[in-house]
């Protein structure tokens, strides 16, 4: 009987440290998911390793699909709140409703959607903010960078203005395709949200 209740109590104080445990969640693309690199590689392992040594005991989980846009980053969201119960939502989306073309109004209503949802499950958004190359015009450039500051002034989260700064546009930093950032350009992926991101843990 006494190891009986013994067992029940180290259970409960198990439960007790998982809960204690925060939680990041991180939406988002393939520059979240590490395409054409080792994901031990990316701004995310190397998010991870931080925190540990920094003394955080935040759980980082990666729920970022190569090609995934803002449409199915809202559809995917309400069942990686109810499975992970973040405390931190990181939102890295946008770029590939970029690159098809599709309207800065859509983009502004699914990030909303996913901003609105984080918060009404308890959790802090950290915004990650895009900008698309010149060749696609200055008028739909500028609509859709500003999709990024209106919302994180709408809604009240912490923004970075540009995720790529000093890496889009920069050839040593991006891999063959010109497109998804190489090994090198990790670092800096974290270094541009890292101050924005501290405050919040």
């Amino acid at each position: 009987m006494r190891a009986g209740l013994m067992s029940a109590i180290f259970t409960l104080l198990c439960w007790g440290q998982v809960a204690l445990a925060d939680t990041v969640l991180v939406v988002g693309d393939s520059i979240s998911a590490a395409f054409g690199l080792d994901t031990r590689q990316g701004w995310v392992a190397l998010l991870e390793k931080r925190l540990a040594e920094q003394g955080f005991e935040h759980k980082v989980v990666n729920a970022s699909i190569s090609g995934d846009t803002s449409a199915g980053g809202a559809a995917r969201l309400p069942g990686l709140l109810v499975e992970h119960q973040p405390n931190l939502v990181i939102l890295e989306l946008g770029g590939n409703d970029g690159l098809r073309g599709q309207t800065p109004a859509q983009l502004q209503q699914n990030l909303a959607s996913m901003i609105e949802q984080s918060q009404d499950a308890g959790a802090k958004v950290l915004l990650l903010g895009m900008r698309l190359p010149p060749n696609y015009g200055i008028r739909y450039t500028t609509a859709f960078a500003q999709v990024f500051a209106t919302l994180a002034e709408e809604k009240q989260v912490a923004f970075v203005p540009f995720f790529l700064d000093g890496v889009g546009g920069v050839p040593e930093m991006m891999q063959r395709d010109g497109i998804h950032p190489a090994v090198a350009a990790q670092p800096v992926l974290l270094e541009n949200l890292w101050p924005t991101l501290l405050p919040l843990l």
